[in-house]
Parts: structure tokens; sequence; C-alpha cells
């Protein structure tokens, strides 16, 4: 079975080991200086790709975070790939039951977005879960939803994936004709792209389908040609599964020293790299060998080593299993940890926006006050203005999350909505601002001229000369002097002078 490509295909990111350390690294530096919000995420999320390889803990954490932050300023498409990264994590490590949960949580995002590829890749990913959790008829209908999406909307780089799982799942299934269909138009598909990891692996596929044909000369050939392929990328993890096919398919033929050749050469490979799984089936294989050809002492050998290695699986499994709890519990100590201080940082805003509504009327009150005390015109004229620039930009302020929303982080969207913004609220502005001065200086105008007409008024000079002439009261009675007589009166002052 491809069980091993079946997973990669899942993932775009193929990096070495090395490589990726490096590039976390980098990542990781450019984190601790970055300001801006939505960077970050997409800082983290690529930061979880790089060590999903070599480290699927770290990835979890490091998706986790850049999920959360994601969610907590709305950028959708963070959200969804860091669900998709937690997701991959979750699968590889085994933990299918939450791998399913987030594809499924990010199949909802996608559904809502207008990116075909990213509603066929997350569709393709819920089957390959069913098809690792060995419930194929439920995988079935993921696979033909994606493949419909994929040639509908002519996704060139999901189709390769979606063939050679669907060939996969048909050959899990026993259904043969359909498994050799899509694994022979996966291969046509690797050889236009002339990648020869992708060739090798449809070919370990043809040749799963030939040997349950029971065409065995076909079925060698394909696993050949899929090991020198295999070889030449160091996918060695497939050239297990190639060589041991090979094996098999010398058992079938009775030729059993070329069985034992390959099924010894899978057994070494899979214990310099690791694969248990590998070694397991090759000690096998081998016993069947040895007890075919009467070799007891062999098959007895291979039959303990097979035992302890089904040992070590089943420990390893158990091993799993706590590992799975720990992840569990590490993702949730970090979600209570952001979710407190999300929800400190969403308090401190509000208490912000909060005194901020505040101080808007209380401004204002304060201008009206003033405009009724003697205090010069443009003081309050500049007062009332103010008030109104700081309500509008608070206008501004609170619109800003739904801007960032219906934007989707988008700056040329931002813009446009920011524009026919202003377009409503400039004039507005003008408007207001005209009303409310009129409505402030009128109440202050006749004290302010008032006061300066009496400072205007010259008094005239006088010398030491000059007799000061006493204040004449006019009774009711009397008829106040006329402006003439009072103008008369000054020249002649001034002429006797």
């Amino acid at each position: 079975m491809l069980r091993y490509f079946l997973l990669i295909a899942s993932i775009i990111f193929q990096l070495q080991t090395h490589a990726q350390r490096n590039k976390t690294d980098s990542l990781n530096n450019l984190l601790s200086i970055e300001k801006k919000d939505s960077n970050r995420v997409t800082l983290l999320w690529n930061m979880a790709i790089a060590s999903n390889a070599y480290n699927p803990d770290t990835s979890l954490i490091l998706a986790q975070k850049a999920l959360l932050l994601a969610r907590n300023i709305k950028f959708a498409e963070g959200e969804s790939r860091a669900l998709g990264i937690m997701a991959n994590s979750f699968l590889k490590i085994g933990n299918y039951p939450r791998a399913l949960e987030y594809y499924l949580e990010k199949l909802k995002l996608e559904e809502n977005r207008n990116s075909a590829r990213n509603l066929a890749s997350v569709i393709m990913n819920i089957g390959i879960v069913y098809v690792y959790q060995d419930e194929f008829q439920r995988a079935l209908p993921y696979y033909y939803k994606a493949d419909s999406l994929i040639r509908v909307n002519n996704v060139e780089d999901l189709k390769y994936n979606i063939a050679v799982n669907l060939g996969d799942l048909y050959n899990r299934m026993n259904v043969n004709d359909s498994a050799f269909y899509y694994f022979r138009k996966s291969l046509n598909i690797a050889k236009v792209a002339k990648d020869k990891n992708l060739m090798g692996a449809s070919m370990v596929g043809m040749g799963h389908s030939f040997a349950k044909a029971e065409n065995l000369a076909l079925a060698s050939r394909y696993y050949h040609e899929a090991m020198n392929l295999l070889l030449l990328t160091n996918d060695e993890n497939l050239v297990c599964e190639a060589a041991l096919g090979l094996a098999k398919t010398f058992q079938l033929k009775g030729i059993n020293d070329s069985a034992e050749y390959y099924a010894q050469y899978t057994l070494a490979l899979a214990i310099k790299d690791g694969f248990i799984s590998w070694q397991h089936e090759a000690a096998e294989m081998l016993k069947d060998n040895y007890k075919g050809v009467g070799n007891a002492d062999s098959a007895l050998k291979y039959l303990e080593l097979a035992q302890v290695l089904e040992d070590s699986i089943s420990s390893k499994e158990k091993i799993r299993s706590s590992q799975i709890l720990f992840s569990n519990e590490q993702l949730r100590q970090i979600e209570v940890a952001e979710n407190a201080k999300r929800l400190k940082e969403e308090r401190s805003q509000q208490l912000q926006l909060l005194f901020i509504g505040m101080f808007i009327p209380g401004l204002f009150l304060f201008t009206l006050f003033l405009s009724k005390r003697k205090i010069p015109k443009k003081v309050i004229q500049t007062m009332g203005v103010i008030s109104l620039l700081i309500l509008f930009e608070y206008i501004l302020l609170l619109l800003h999350p739904w801007v960032v929303h219906v934007s989707n982080h988008k700056p040329i969207y931002q813009i446009m909505i920011y524009v026919v913004v202003a377009a409503i609220l400039t004039p507005t502005h003008h408007r207001i601002e005209h009303w409310l001065v009129k409505k402030l200086i009128p109440v202050h105008v006749p004290v302010i001229e008032t006061e300066v007409a009496v400072n205007n008024v010259v008094e005239p000079e006088m010398s030491s000369n000059v007799e000061i002439e006493p204040i004449v009261t006019v009774s009711q009675n009397e008829t106040p002097p006329s402006e003439k007589d009072l103008e008369g009166g000054a020249q002649n002052n001034s002429e006797s002078s």
C-alpha cells in the first residue's frame, strides 16, 4: 500500500530536515522583530510547516499560536492555513480524530471563501483521514468530490494527488480495475511533469495492481522500475514497499532465493532508517519463505524477530497514545493562556474606547460652557472643530475591525472602503462644523463686540491746565443733550485750551 506517499501527498512543502531547521531559525528571528499581527501569523504558519517533518509537536504548538492570533484579528487566510497544518501534524502522529476535527473546521471556513484549490485540498485530506481509519466507503465520496472540483477548476497541482489517492483507495478495497485506471492516470501526469519520485510512487501502485491480477511479469517490471527511480530521489520508505512487493512476486513465482534477497534487502534498509512496520513485514516474509523451503531454524529465527517487532509496534502505539494525550493537553494550555491574554487586551481596548466615547461629549459640553464666557471667538471655533474631528476619527476607529473583516486584510479593498467612508463623512463633517460654529458663536458675539467697543473708546488727552468738569446728571424731566451740542462743546473746549 502507498501508506507513506498517501500522507505526503497531503502536505505540499517537502524540505530536507537540516534545511527545515535552518528555515525555522531564520523565521524565528524575523518573528521576534515583527509587529504587525497578520505578518506574525504568516511567519508562525511557515515555521510550523518547516518544523513539521522533524518535530510534529513543535509544529502543532506554532500552528496553534498562528490559529489563535488569526482568529483574534479575523485573518481568514491565516486561520485556514493554521488549521490545515494542525490537521496534517495530527495525521502524522496518528491522532486521526483530531486531524479530522481540524480538517472539518477548515472545510467550513473554505466553503465561505473563493478558493477552489483550497476547498478541493481539504476535501481530499478528509478522505485521507478516513482511509487511515480504514473507513474506505466514507472516504470515497470525499475523493470524488475533490476530483470533481479539481477537474472543473483545472487545479493542475492537485491532479496527480487525487489520481494516486483514488488508485490507492481502490487498491485497498480490492477493486483492481479501478485501482489500475487511476494508478496509470497518475503515472501519465507524473511523466508529463518529469517528476521521478511521483513516477516511482505510481509504478509501485501499478505493481500492486498487476500482482493482484496475477500478472507477475508486469508486476516485477513495475516494481523494478519504481525502485530505480525512488533510489535516485532517496525515497527509501517507498523503496522498501517496492522491494517487498518484488520479494512477494518472486515468492509467488517460486523463485525463493530472489524472494529471500529482496526481503533481506527490505529488512536491512528498514533497520537503517528505523521503519519498524517494514521490518516487521520483511521478517514475516522471510519467516514464510524459509518455512516454505523447509529451513526450520531460519523460519524460527525470523518468527521470533517478527514477534519482537510486533511487541515494539504495540509499545510504539502506546507511546503514541501517550504523545497524543500530551499534545492535546499542551494545546489546551496554550489556548487557555492565549484566551486570557486576548480577553485582557480586549478589556483594555474596550476601556480606552469607553473613555474616548465619554471624552467627546465632555469636550463638546466644555466648549458650550466656554461659549457663554468672555473667550475669544477663535478659541471657541477651534475647540468646536477639534470636538468634531475627534468624533469622526472615533467613528473610523470603530469601523476599522469591520473593514478588516470585510476586506480580509487586503489593502486594495480597505482603501476602497475607506474612500467611500471618507466620501460620506467629509461633507457631513463640513456641514456639522458650520452648524456648530453658528450655534456656539452667536451666543458669545454681543459680549465680545460690546467689550471691543468699550475698549476702543479713546479718552482725550488731559493737560495739567484743564479742569475736570463735574458729571452732570439729567433728571427724567430734562431733555438729554444732543450729539451736536456735545460736539460743539468739545470744540469750544479745544479752542479755549
